[in-house]
């Protein structure tokens, strides 16, 4: 590990210009790459003490062994220039793009004598109209072959193309009247390219005119009875009418936009982005990123916008929206790409902003499948936890899982969750939840102790009414009276924590007082993303392309979700409770009866003395009082889902008690 000192640049030696810099490592080979307005003010950031900075800088600067810079005139440079270099070098510790697909584009190729309508993937070439991306190349032949009606382009290769002009014959399409066979001279090359001209605006969004010109050629046929041609029109406008019914309008103003949007967790970000053209969604695509270096959500639209804009292939339209704006220099970058002003905003409200949401739905979606179809690998599963057992030094792979985390408000409604992963998979009906009971300087520290001796005092109790030690060679022995397994019958391999040092003493120490010597512990700290151990004064770095790092990851992550979804049903329930705490004569057990019954604050305070009485426990003496005392009170501007323990406005929530819970 290398000290930044001993390469750290003289001081005055960096120029205060905007460029671009590079970290070498040992090797000579180029680590990190990054611009900056001020390259000194920016670079003497990286020589300040290795404690300050933020793990992952942290690394990135003991890894390097050297640092160069290249001064440029200004900002945008600095941009352009930084982004070939992370094309050209591949920067270990930049971000790194991973395209989820290649998605499939309806080109047309106006470079050609007779333009070709094909599908297209890969980098876009020069003279080449493109449409999309599609999800599917299905949908695009789909499109493609309702369009051949009124637009019928060439769509063969060059080599049938060539044999139909030898033989004078054309292919089948020619004969069935969706190609204008240019090939035998049907039309000229000069027709032929006007077909693929309309056949390019229809697709860019201009179809009114067609549409129109069809609809005209229509009733002139009909007026001059000619009711064969008529009928042939009215099909054509039918199949382009179902064209343009595939791209629902999703912007009235007709639009030319680009959204893009993020879904990000601490190691990875799914990029989604929507092309609407016309004010039609024209295009879809994404991928997902790994964050590598440390970087906010600015810098990932940063990245996001140089990935798809970068190569010169994708056309910057007249509007890009995104989640948070990056640097000046990216707007003035996305101008001079477009040659024309370009509005990079965030939508705040109306249509753009809906649709944003939409675009973010998708992003979430697509980190969600990235992660699920990680996680359901066997392959990657059995790779995930051998490294744990490698990093740990445990004497065989951690079958069993379980990962504790607490959770509770400013001390308040503290709780606690137990998940269970089994052979790196989530094991759901083994999840358990604790209430941690209140006591005076209450810490997650002490909370952490008394769930652990919590959950392995019960598989003592249940294990020593077996009458065995050893695991019984039975599964009778761990299983109840309707042959179901004992809550806390198995033990795990692994004890994971969400928490540093304190926690994982916590737990080693509440083992210990059990005489519990068997359960491996560890921690994993969120904010750093390190692995701590028993007794050991520095954590285990697992690499982060670990497949063990990534299982862990998701345990813990798990264990907070469940965690604080019960907290936050704790406290809804606390405060809906509230409202009926001083109404005279209504206990605990008559106050929940009266919440389930009706599901919101809302609801009970607009029922009658006789809807209150049909609540079992409510005579109309109570019921009267009750309708009394919430007659007298300001509105609650909320209700409460029980179910999920989420405070809504919507006053249809259903209430309904959760099971399972471990008190």
């Amino acid at each position: 590990m290398a000290d930044p000192s001993t390469y750290r640049p003289a001081p005055g030696a960096i120029p205060t210009s905007p460029g671009v810099y590079k970290f070498r490592d040992a090797h000579g080979r180029v680590i990190y790459v990054g611009k900056a307005k001020s390259l000194r003010q920016r670079l003497s950031s990286y020589f300040q003490d290795v404690a300050n900075l933020h793990p992952r800088t942290a690394t990135m600067v003991t890894t390097a062994a050297s640092v160069e810079w290249t001064v440029v005139s200004t900002e945008v440079e600095a941009l352009q220039l930084e982004y070939s270099w992370i094309k050209e070098f591949d920067p270990r510790f930049n971000v790194k793009y991973r395209d989820d697909k290649s998605y499939p584009e309806l080109a047309v190729t106006l470079n050609e004598e007779f333009p070709r309508v094909q599908v297209m993937r890969g980098a876009h070439k020069k003279g080449v109209r493109y449409f999309g991306p599609y999800g599917h190349a299905w949908a695009i032949r789909e499109t493609v072959d309702l369009l051949l009606r009124v637009f019928p382009v060439r769509t063969c290769s060059n080599g049938v193309f060539k044999r139909a002009q030898q033989v004078g014959r054309p292919c089948l399409l020619g004969y069935i009247g969706k190609c204008a066979a240019p090939c035998v001279g049907r039309v000229t090359a000069a027709e032929h390219r006007e077909l693929a001209e309309e056949f390019c605006d229809f697709m860019a969004g201009r179809t009114g005119g067609h549409l129109r010109r069809v609809e005209q050629e229509m009733q002139q046929a009909a007026a001059e009875m000619e009711y064969e041609k008529a009928a042939r029109l009215r099909d054509d406008l039918g199949a382009l009418q179902r064209a343009m019914e595939k791209n629902a309008v999703v912007l009235g103003d007709g639009t030319d936009a680009d959204l893009l949007a993020l879904a990000e967790d601490e190691l990875e970000a799914a990029v989604q982005i929507f092309h609407v053209r016309g004010g039609r969604v024209r295009g879809q695509r994404g991928w997902v990123t790994d964050k590598v270096e440390d970087v906010d959500t600015a810098g990932l639209v940063e990245h996001a916008l140089q990935q798809l804009y970068g190569e010169g292939s994708e056309q910057v339209p007249r509007e890009v929206l995104v989640p948070a704006l990056p640097d000046e220099a990216v707007h003035e970058w996305l101008t001079a790409l477009r040659g024309a002003q370009v509005d990079l905003r965030v939508p705040q409200r109306g249509d753009k902003k809906d649709l944003m949401e939409t675009v973010q739905r998708n992003a979430q979606q697509a980190l969600a499948l990235h992660k699920t179809k990680r996680a359901s690998d066997l392959t990657t599963r059995s790779r995930a936890l051998q490294e744990i057992a490698d990093a740990l030094e445990l004497d065989s792979v951690p079958l069993r899982i379980e990962c504790f985390d607490i959770s509770h408000l400013q001390g308040e409604d503290v709780v606690a969750s137990m998940v269970v992963f089994e052979d790196g998979l989530a094991r759901k009906s083994e999840y358990r939840r604790f209430q941690i009971r209140s006591f005076e300087g209450q810490d997650d520290v002490r909370s952490m102790h008394e769930v652990i001796t919590r959950r392995f005092r019960r598989y003592l109790q249940e294990r020593e009414q077996t009458g065995e030690w050893a695991v019984p060679e039975e599964d009778e022995a761990l299983t109840d009276e309707n042959g179901r397994p004992k809550r806390f019958a198995y033990p795990p391999q692994l004890l994971v924590v969400d928490g540093g040092q304190p926690q994982v003493a916590a737990a080693v120490r509440a083992l210990g007082e059990l005489g519990i010597d068997d359960v491996a512990v560890c921690g994993l700290a969120k904010r750093l993303e390190e692995v701590w151990l028993p007794g050991q004064d520095d954590p285990v770095v697992l690499p982060r392309s670990s497949e063990g790092l990534y299982l862990l990851q998701r345990v813990r992550d798990e264990a907070h979700r469940f965690a604080i979804t019960y907290q936050r049903a704790k406290r809804a329930k606390r405060l809906t409770a509230g409202e009926l705490d001083s109404v005279p004569g209504l206990g605990e057990t008559r106050r929940r009866a009266l919440l389930k019954h009706f599901g919101s604050l809302k609801k009970l305070r607009a029922a009658t003395v006789d809807e209150l009485c049909e609540v079992p426990g409510i005579g109309r003496r109570t019921a009267e009082t009750v309708a009394a005392a919430l007659a007298s009170r300001t509105p609650a501007a909320f209700a409460v889902n029980t179910a999920t323990g989420e405070i809504i406005e919507d006053s249809t929530a259903t209430a309904v008690p959760r099971s399972g819970e471990e008190t």
